[in-house]
């Protein structure tokens, strides 16, 4: 018997297919990366034994588990991030909210797309950094990600140096520790900063189980990826979730200027409900 022959090239219905499934999966708008999604996909294809994509274009409609199509969107979504990105929003935490806050001395924050778990840890070692009395309060931290892959990284919660490229000394030093991976550096987040994050896969197109209402929503580098219909249901959606006073954090890249919404804007990328 002669071996078919392999055939990796992507057709434009298939290209239409597969944008058309990642937006109604997970609102994220591809445009015109069929680079992009022929060359991640064929990895998954190579790992699934798949020789074109005609046939894989069919294993995601027999997949009656949906385990493929979430797969395809784990490895088709964008994951760049940095602890203390966008640094001024840390810098407002600490010096703007926390003091409105020390009364009470209870926060909620929701990461809204937490990627491999930077951000979170980011907010919660600024939160160790600047509340003194930090074991008489009550602080849940909840991160969220579309991406099973990104989360385990993140629950593992180990970076190498490059990604701490940037992080001041006395923090690397005081939150992590330095330990051996075969020839790499590598750092873990401690335990301390460990213990103040749960993580849980969430589809933001999708029901939220959570029921807030958060004092905070970090949702930074998100919607970028999103249409203005998308951005505007989800926005509506964050402003449900938050306490009346509550805070919205987006990308700098992401202003609400072209939505219709009802925050009040604060700062570039910071509203406020």
């Amino acid at each position: 018997m002669v071996e078919s022959a392999v055939d990796l090239s992507l057709s434009e219905a298939h290209f239409r297919e597969i944008k058309s499934l990642l937006y109604r999966m997970a609102g994220i708008q591809l445009h015109d990366k069929k680079d992009l999604v022929k060359t991640r996909l064929m990895k998954r294809m190579k790992t699934l034994g798949m020789r074109n994509f005609s046939d894989y274009m069919e294993y995601l409609k027999r997949d009656s588990s949906r385990r493929e199509l979430a797969a395809m969107v784990d490895v088709l979504t964008t994951n760049k991030t940095s602890f203390f990105r966008e640094p001024k929003h840390f810098e407002f935490l600490r010096r703007s909210i926390l003091p409105e806050l020390k009364d009470i001395r209870r926060i909620r924050i929701w990461s809204a797309g937490c990627s491999s778990g930077e951000e979170p840890f980011s907010i919660a070692i600024t939160l160790r950094e600047s509340i003194s009395d930090i074991s008489r309060w009550d602080i849940k931290i909840l991160a969220t990600d579309i991406s099973a892959r990104m989360l385990a990284i993140a629950r593992e919660a180990k970076y190498d140096s490059s990604k701490l490229e940037g992080v001041p000394s006395q923090i690397l030093n005081r939150y992590f520790t330095r330990i051996k991976d075969g020839s790499s550096e590598i750092y873990r987040v401690n335990d301390d900063v460990r213990s103040m994050v749960q993580f849980a896969r969430l589809n933001l197109m999708s029901r939220w189980p959570m029921k807030g209402p958060f004092d905070l929503i970090f949702c930074r580098n998100v919607m970028i990826y999103f249409d203005n219909p998308t951005r505007e249901r989800l926005i509506h959606r964050f402003w449900e979730l938050l306490k009346p006073g509550g805070y919205l954090f987006v990308g700098h890249s992401e202003s609400l200027a072209p939505l219709e919404h009802r925050f009040q804007y604060i700062q570039p990328a910071i509203y406020r409900k």
